[in-house]
């Protein structure tokens, strides 16, 4: 079955189980990245310590390359994810809804970027001869850079979650089929996540920022996986939101 086929099925799905689909594939983009970009990188990467670093990456290959495949994993659990809440959402606003698709979108092109500068230190450290020019310490160096352009990379992606975190906030919030405080909840997460527009302060809000994320998108989580929408008010919505197609925002 084609890619449009599936996408036209789905689409074509109760909104009941558009909100579970995208519940489910929220909880895993969260577990995958998580596993991948935190859990993986940090147990194998030594600050300031690319000697380490680089003998931990090549003692734990196989961890290394889960981490790398749970991240790509979580970049096309983010699609899904992204493409779900669109069909969800656009029953509120379609160009909003629209707006927030391709701000996400921008954002999981990032977050592929941060997979492959995941994976660039492995091929560097089993180069052998093929890199003869560069020392080992050389090489060692510049496997650590990727990580940490890695780590730039991520930073960047942030930025645009939060962005479509409150985007979608806002589309939560003026739903007729979801409680309004979840909403409210996700902006708030979203703000928090845009403070990497400066990493510098973000890492030292970073407990206030996983805070504000946990209160705002687990609940959302939750209620999808559990009570997922009021369908008659999803429809109703639906209809007169496609009776007043002159609406911008």
């Amino acid at each position: 079955m084609s890619t449009a086929a599936v996408a036209g099925q789905i689409a074509e799905a109760s909104p009941r189980s558009l909100a579970r689909m995208a519940g489910a594939f929220q909880l895993l983009e969260a577990l995958t990245a998580t596993f991948g970009e935190v859990i993986v990188l940090g147990k194998l990467v030594v600050p300031g310590n690319a000697a380490s670093t680089a003998a931990n990456i090549l003692g734990h290959e196989r961890l290394f390359w889960l981490g790398f495949a749970s991240s790509l994993i979580g970049v096309v659990s983010h699609i899904a994810w992204a493409f779900l809440f669109y069909q969800l959402f656009k029953a509120v606003n379609r160009r909003l809804s629209l707006f927030a698709a391709f701000v996400i979108l921008v954002g999981c092109a990032v977050q592929a970027v941060t997979c492959l500068l995941y994976i660039a230190p492995l091929p560097i450290l089993q180069a052998g001869s093929s890199l003869g020019a560069f020392t080992l310490p050389q090489l060692q160096g510049l496997a650590l850079t990727f990580l940490k352009l890695n780590g730039y990379a991520f930073n960047i992606y942030l930025v645009f979650f939060g962005l479509w975190c409150a985007l979608v906030g806002l589309l939560v919030f003026r739903s007729t089929f979801m409680p309004r405080v979840l909403g409210v909840l996700l902006a708030i997460a979203g703000v928090g996540w845009m403070m990497y527009l400066v990493p510098p302060v973000a890492n030292r809000l970073f407990i206030y920022i996983a805070c504000a994320s946990a209160i705002g998108e687990i609940p959302l989580e939750l209620w999808l996986l559990v009570f997922a929408v009021n369908e008659q008010r999803w429809k109703e919505q639906a209809s007169t939101t496609e009776a007043s197609k002159g609406d911008i925002l």
